[in-house]
């Protein structure tokens, strides 16, 4: 495949998937940035509920990151029979999982929030945002499993175009809740949770809607609920598992960074979310170009395209390298803009001033890792490395000297957010060495 035609495949896949990645993100920021408006607790206390958002995504990321490397490459090989099973067992452990924390956030909202601070204001508004916003994880189970499986064959328009509106919807009812506008009630920091729970209602209608036109992969509820291909079921289990721990393994160090910010102060907290909101919406391209490259490479080992899927790699590797240094240029540019336009104490703002150039050179190296850890290995099936590969750096190494430098050295907010960035680097060695054995360029499809 030429280089044209590679790269404009490629960006076919991952314009839509970023522009729905970056929508998604301008729902975090909308929340941050209105509930600013009312005060620094209210601001504090979403960041640190949102991490149960959060670790429910490291499940269904995890099921739909399985779906993606059987279903791309089944869709490679044009199996549709195939796809829709892989798509009931993805839908099936996503709604399931999506239930469970339904009902932890429902029943112990302030319980869950003592994990994360131990500040009482922030635990008790905290508890009423989950309590609050706790429909919407079952309802995010079906949606974005259905959106992983839409990226796959060939609907990515349609998902980026549900999700986009669905942002737009998230957003113009945060206005409506949070400040009371027009004939809805002032409700804050629970208006932004009810906005979350019906911008998931509409995503879902949405959905069924586009099912039932036929626009979309079918989701046939007798599969959903007895699917007797038992070697599928082992395949898709042997792939996503190594996922799941991997999530986990890496959502979990990522949350310990949220526990320990959220005990060195609410000015910490609150420049630290900023700053994390930021990235995320900047990276959405990175994650994007990841998504992308998983799933061409993952149609060309499926066709047995062994040496053009290696050529590509190599292609994909360099590029991801100047998106995540465009992506640190754009965040230095914007940095004065938020400092202006974000509504901190001096204290707080001082933190968000070091932690934006912080985020810029973060996502240089969280570029290069997702595109080869989280697109192009899962691509062939090989989802154990990135799982030992996260684990090890974060449990072994940066957690631990977080936690030493918080805790026991006393060092400053400022020295401990640096320790926490230093993830993505420590791995880039062991990364490259096993991306260079190409023990993830094979078809894995029976």
């Amino acid at each position: 495949m030429k280089d044209k035609g590679l790269y404009k495949n490629l960006f076919t896949i991952v314009l839509p998937i970023a522009f729905q990645y970056f929508m998604s993100s301008l729902v975090s920021a909308s929340d941050a940035f209105m509930l600013g408006f009312l005060n620094q607790d209210s601001l504090s206390a979403s960041s640190l509920a949102g991490q149960v958002a959060f670790v429910f995504s490291l499940f269904f990321m995890a099921f739909i990151s399985g779906c993606n490397v059987l279903a791309a490459q089944y869709w490679g090989k044009k199996d549709l029979e195939t796809v829709e099973d892989v798509l009931a067992l993805t839908m099936r452990y996503s709604l399931l999982v999506g239930a469970v924390f339904t009902l932890g956030a429902l029943i112990f909202p302030e319980y869950i929030m003592r994990f994360f601070t131990n500040d009482p204001e922030l635990v008790r508004l905290g508890g009423v945002y989950l309590r609050t916003v706790s429909l919407s994880y079952v309802l995010a189970g079906f949606s974005q499993a259905y959106f992983g499986i839409m990226k796959v064959c060939d609907c990515a328009r349609l998902s980026s175009l549900i999700g986009s509106l669905s942002v737009v919807f998230n957003i113009i009812a945060n206005g409506c809740f949070i400040f009371g506008l027009g004939p809805f009630p002032k409700m804050g920091i629970s208006g932004a949770a009810l906005a979350t729970v019906l911008a998931r209602a509409f995503e879902c209608i949405f959905i069924l809607v586009v099912i039932l036109r036929g626009k979309c992969l079918p989701l046939r509820v007798g599969k959903l609920l007895r699917l007797n291909n038992s070697v599928l079921h082992k395949d898709y289990i042997k792939y996503t598992l190594p996922l799941l721990l991997n999530q986990l393994g890496w959502g979990g160090g990522v949350t310990m960074y949220s526990v320990i910010m959220g005990r060195l102060g609410t000015d910490a907290v609150a420049a630290n979310s900023i700053a994390s909101i930021v990235r995320c919406i900047i990276a959405s391209l990175c994650w994007g170009i990841a998504a992308g490259v998983g799933i061409v490479l993952g149609g060309m080992l499926g066709r047995n395209e062994i040496e053009e899927a290696k050529k590509a790699g190599g292609k994909f590797v360099r590029l991801s390298i100047l998106i995540g240094v465009g992506s640190g240029v754009v965040i230095l540019a914007l940095t004065p803009v938020i400092l202006k336009v974000i509504t901190l104490n001096d204290q707080a703002q001082y933190y968000l001033k070091y932690m934006m150039f912080m985020a810029a050179y973060y996502i240089i190296g969280n570029s290069l890792n997702s595109t080869i850890i989280g697109g192009m290995f899962p691509a062939g099936g090989d989802t154990r490395f990135g799982m030992i590969c996260d684990i090890v750096t974060l449990w072994c190494v940066v957690v631990p000297m977080g936690m030493i430098g918080a805790f026991v050295l006393k060092l400053p907010v400022l020295a401990v957010a640096f320790i926490l960035t230093l993830d993505e680097f420590v791995k880039i060695p062991a990364v490259y060495k096993h991306y260079m054995k190409y023990k993830w360029v094979k078809n894995i499809t029976r």
